[in-house]
């Protein structure tokens, strides 16, 4: 018996149902494909900057703070020569306190002569010889959780220093970390006897991690004005907008005076 005009529409309106179930089928099918390749590159970027931020703070001490190029020992200027090491006895074996002036910023200091001697003795004795005054604060990192300002170096560029280098390590945390507002000695990677005039000043809760040499010599704290410091030069950020590089504000160390 021939199908009726009645079956032949329902079974053309059954046709199009499953034609059209098919086809949102087809687009969810695509829709949840593309989703799981979505997650797995949003995976993949989360994945990627948190290696590449670890990469940058490892890098950046990987030559040592104030050692851009692994040079043997800190390149001695004609105004360095000078001076001379001073003798670790020089710190008393005490607390000295005082003021470092950065940009006419008054920012009070503590020095502990006991637990870094070395250390101390050789910022106390070219601070009095004068050295610091109107030298630059020649780099600032800006990662978050990392962030230090560098200062210290006759050339501005991370490759000067006092015309001698000296260690041992002194007073480096056991833990890789260092509170806002340690005063910590520059030194270039892996290499424990580099250290000259150059240190650098913790602004915010930083981890750094040791190398083959260790860590960095701890000398003081920043007691007071390092607020005032962030405002008026690490929230400016650095010259060429990067997270490492010379602070965008032309940063000069005034005096630093200490008894």
């Amino acid at each position: 018996m021939a199908p009726s005009k009645y079956d032949e529409k329902k079974a053309r309106l059954e046709r199009n149902r499953l034609r059209a179930f098919q086809a949102r089928q087809s687009v969810h099918d695509h829709r949840r494909k593309r989703r799981i390749r979505d997650n797995w590159i949003a995976g993949i970027l989360v994945v990627l900057v948190a290696v590449g931020a670890s990469f940058a703070q490892v890098f950046y001490f990987s030559n040592g703070p104030g050692s851009p190029e692994a040079t043997a020992t800190p390149s001695p200027t004609a105004s360095a020569s000078q001076y001379s090491k001073p003798d670790a006895s020089l710190a008393e074996d005490r607390e000295w306190t005082g003021q470092m002036t950065i940009n006419d910023i008054p920012l009070g200091i503590t020095l502990d002569g006991a637990a870094a001697p070395m250390a101390v003795s050789n910022l106390v004795y070219l601070s009095q010889e004068g050295f610091y005054q109107g030298l630059s604060c020649h780099r600032l990192t800006t990662t978050d959780g990392f962030g230090v300002l560098q200062c210290g170096d006759p050339n501005g560029d991370g490759s000067g220093g006092p015309g001698y280098s000296w260690g041992p390590i002194e007073n480096a945390p056991k833990d890789d970390f260092y509170p806002a507002g340690t005063i910590a000695m520059a030194r270039q990677g892996n290499n424990a006897e580099s250290m000259g005039s150059q240190f650098f000043i913790v602004y915010e809760d930083t981890t750094i991690p040791s190398d083959q040499a260790g860590g960095y010599t701890v000398l003081g704290t920043i007691t007071t004005g390092l607020d005032d410091l962030k405002k008026t030069v690490v929230d400016k950020g650095t010259a060429d907008g990067s997270a490492d590089g010379p602070p965008a504000v032309d940063t000069v160390i005034n005096g630093i005076t200490v008894k």
